[in-house]
């Protein structure tokens, strides 16, 4: 175990954001990490981050407080039968190399949200979706461990309380545990889901004879490739703001006065609208002020284009955020979570 300090985290989120955490420590198990615990009591009280993939966070600044930097890896079969296959992800994976391990094997449940970034560790705090898959609809439980009581608990999907792009570690126990394992039910029989139309033309396009996991997850990938930027190239955190859910009497308004709305019934009777089309109507795309922009091929995506700071990022989201909300009276809530 190894503690640094004024470590720049430039290299640790996505966005690129080059700001320094006081003390950084790494850890890749349960037990190093609770060892990291016992070893710095201070950890209880003092401000703390836990970072995976930092895919899906803007830092406004450095972050005075302990950077615990989750590296628990492997990716194991726990339990299956003829029909589904339970497979068991360390937190530090890739979410998109469980992805890939699921799809190699032909197991069908996440080809739909590949190449989304970030680690395994994430995607259940964020219920990480795409075209029309969520996790929850495969997720089967997690470990976590609590850092103040320093117990290890098991997470069922009742426990979670997923929503759209939540769960009970984004507000309930906002910064209580750490996710140290993840384990998803997949089917050895797929069910395909090819119902967005994106999908269902980029398999048109490949020239597809049969249906399979790997042919879905090969035009998700083709079509995310070329419609948002790669954060290795362009700092960014995929999209910034969540698609907002409005009643259906909001709904009609809008479209009366805006036929070419983009929109999507939900199963309550709600609509859900498509954030990156308000936005582009609201003539953000492509828009850059200095090094901080909105992706010109998808407006939903807030950029850093070199060396803009947070508040830069964070200040330009403000402002797409004010001018949504005065043309369409809709207000955008940010997917990317502020530290």
């Amino acid at each position: 175990m190894h503690i640094q300090h004024d470590v720049s985290l430039k290299s640790y989120n996505t966005f690129g954001i080059d700001v320094k955490a006081r003390d950084f420590i790494s850890f890749g198990s349960s037990d190093a990490l609770e060892e990291i615990v016992d070893s710095f009591p201070a950890i209880h009280k003092d401000r703390r981050l836990v970072l995976g993939g930092g895919s899906n966070i803007l830092l406004s600044g450095d972050f005075d407080g302990y950077v615990l930097k989750n590296d628990i890896g492997g990716i194991d079969v726990v339990e299956e039968d003829d029909e589904m296959v339970k497979v068991k992800a360390g937190a530090g994976v890739s979410w998109h190399e469980l992805v890939l391990f699921a799809v190699n094997k032909g197991w069908g449940g996440i080809e739909n949200m590949s190449l989304i970034p970030g680690s395994c560790g994430a995607a259940p705090m964020q219920n990480i979706g795409a075209y029309g898959v969520e996790l929850k609809d495969v997720f089967d439980s997690l470990e976590a461990y609590h850092i103040q009581d320093k117990s290890r608990v098991v997470f069922s999907h009742k426990d979670c309380s997923f929503g759209y792009r939540e769960s009970v570690f984004k507000h309930q126990y906002k910064d209580q545990f750490v996710i140290t394992s993840m384990t998803l039910r997949l089917l050895k029989i797929p069910i395909f889901h090819t119902e967005y139309g994106a999908i269902r033309q980029e398999l048109e396009r490949m020239q597809i004879p049969d249906l399979t996991v790997k042919a879905i997850s090969d035009a998700v990938i083709r079509i995310r490739s070329s419609k948002l930027p790669d954060p290795a190239k362009t700092g960014n955190a995929g999209s910034f703001f969540k698609n907002p859910s409005v009643s259906e009497e909001t709904h009609q308004r809008l479209k009366d006065e805006y036929p070419h709305l983009v929109s999507f019934v939900n199963s309550d009777g709600t609509y859900k609208l498509a954030a990156g089309w308000l936005i582009e109507q609201c003539g953000w795309k492509g828009y850059r002020k200095g090094d901080a922009g909105c992706y010109p091929l998808q407006a939903l995506v807030l950029v850093n284009y070199g060396t803009a700071s947070g508040a830069e990022i964070l200040q330009l989201s403000e402002e797409i955020q004010s001018s949504v909300i005065q043309k369409f009276g809709v207000k955008l809530e940010r997917e990317v979570n502020l530290i």
